[in-house]
């Protein structure tokens, strides 16, 4: 999302390049989301242009523009922004309507049409309106500022057709549901669940992408549940339904099943946009729970034993089926893997304690601890002690330079190998542990140690 200042540079640039098509003869309307967030007073993430030009006749007044979906309409436009460098770029899309569509994706063919015409063929009220770049004034074809204010998102038309159209929609309905915190409409509602499995004809990739605005997002724990209720998360992450009625340990869970205990923790991670890599962990953090459940009848308690490492298999699993990129999935498999050593850092000697907070994913760790928690026993104990040993470790580097390396060892007539390795990570050992403090007495420690 741009930051105020950048909003209204762009937006000036944006008025620029629809004047010169205004000035050129043609109308030239903003469009869509960028009508929307203005209506709701948000910051617009771009800007769209709708136009009765032709993509021919778009490129005769810019002529370096870029044809990126003539085919449909679309061409790219960059236009300079007052204080930069660098030109921004601006989606130009002729009135159009639609043919039929076969691939659950595109139009077959399309024709250029009016305003009127063109707001019918877009997916919901909210996003089918237009704004005159000069005067302000909204042109609302399909009742889309009376939708913004009941805070309803309602598809145009015939909802069912719409998602036919492009199933992506699906997943989009949900997007806007949860990050504008609208009740979606009952016709457009039933109709989402009807067709929930066209999702099968989208592509993991686009359905990741909108499912990772969806989680990045303050709505995100509205979004999961919309995802479950409606059975399109069925389609791409199946595995969050065994989290239902997944009972957990009421002394230690008293809040419920392990997707109640899921749901709260998405919650917790407050109303503003968090990591994606912190938000995936603590969707998929306890994953693994349904695979390792069993219950002890002589204590009468439920045990998920080692559910911290098959989630953390699972949930690589599930990343790459669904296209995230590698240092994601890596990053939530390591989180995943190491949210229960929380538990033990209050009993780790110093060295221990250290390469555990100094790991890449330290801080999105801790606040996957704190809701964990928060969301359940309530237990703070390690998060605070966590939280204090950061504060005193905070002058020096958590891991420091080494006071000897493999030169110095291969000096004392040792030969490269496996040994060196080991004979490294104890000197580390030794340091961090407060008792090697510069490399004389790391290379004297190690002489007695080896005998060289």
């Amino acid at each position: 999302m741009m930051k105020c200042e950048e909003y209204s540079v762009v937006r000036e640039a944006a008025v620029g390049v629809a004047e010169k098509l205004r000035g050129a003869g043609y109308v030239a309307y903003f469009a869509g989301g960028c009508v929307r967030d203005s209506l709701l007073g948000k910051v617009a993430k771009d800007f769209d242009i709708a136009t009765s030009a032709t993509p021919e006749e778009v490129q005769v007044i810019f002529p370096d523009s870029d044809a990126i979906g003539a085919h449909f309409g679309v061409m790219l436009v960059k236009a300079g922004v007052r204080g930069r460098e660098r030109r921004e770029s601006f989606e130009i899309a002729t009135f159009r309507t639609d043919g039929s569509y076969h691939d659950g994706r595109r139009p077959e063919s399309v024709a250029f049409s009016s305003p009127e015409e063109d707001a019918q063929r877009r997916d919901f009220t909210v996003n089918g309106l237009f704004q005159d770049v000069v005067t302000g004034e909204v042109i609302d074809y399909v009742g889309g500022q009376d939708d913004l204010k009941a805070g309803v998102l309602r598809a145009i038309g015939d909802p069912a057709a719409r998602f036919q159209e492009d199933a992506l929609r699906l997943m989009r309905a949900v997007r806007f549901a949860a990050t504008l915190g609208f009740e979606i409409e009952g016709e457009t509602w039933l109709a989402m669940c009807d067709n929930a499995g066209l999702l099968e004809k989208v592509s993991i990739e686009r359905v990741q992408a909108e499912f990772s605005r969806i989680l990045v997002s303050g709505g995100r724990r509205r979004g999961l549940e919309l995802l479950v209720d409606s059975g399109l998360i069925r389609y791409f992450l199946p595995e969050v339904l065994d989290l239902l009625g997944c009972e957990q340990p009421p002394q230690w869970h008293p809040e419920g099943d392990v997707y109640v205990h899921t749901c709260i923790m998405l919650e917790m991670l407050g109303s503003e946009e968090v990591s994606l890599s912190l938000a995936l962990s603590v969707l998929l953090h306890d994953i693994g729970k349904p695979a390792t459940y069993t219950y002890d009848e002589a204590d009468e308690r439920i045990r998920f034993n080692g559910h911290d490492g098959v989630g953390a298999a699972m949930s690589e699993e599930i990343l790459r089926r669904m296209k995230y990129p590698n240092d994601t999935v890596e990053d939530v498999r390591v989180m995943v893997a190491n949210h229960m050593n929380f538990m033990h850092v209050r009993q780790m000697k110093v060295s221990k304690l250290k390469r555990f907070m100094s790991r890449p994913t330290f801080e999105d760790e801790i606040e996957l601890h704190r809701v964990d928690c928060a969301s359940s026993n309530g237990f703070t104990e390690n998060y605070d002690f966590v939280l204090e040993k950061r504060e005193e470790f905070a002058n020096e580097p958590l891991i420091p330079e080494p006071l000897i390396k493999g030169r110095d060892l291969m000096g004392l007539g040792l030969s490269p190998g496996p040994l060196f390795k080991e004979i490294l990570m104890l000197v580390q050992t030794e340091q961090l542990e407060g008792r090697l403090k510069d490399s004389e007495s790391a290379i004297s420690w190690v002489r007695g140690r080896y005998g060289v």
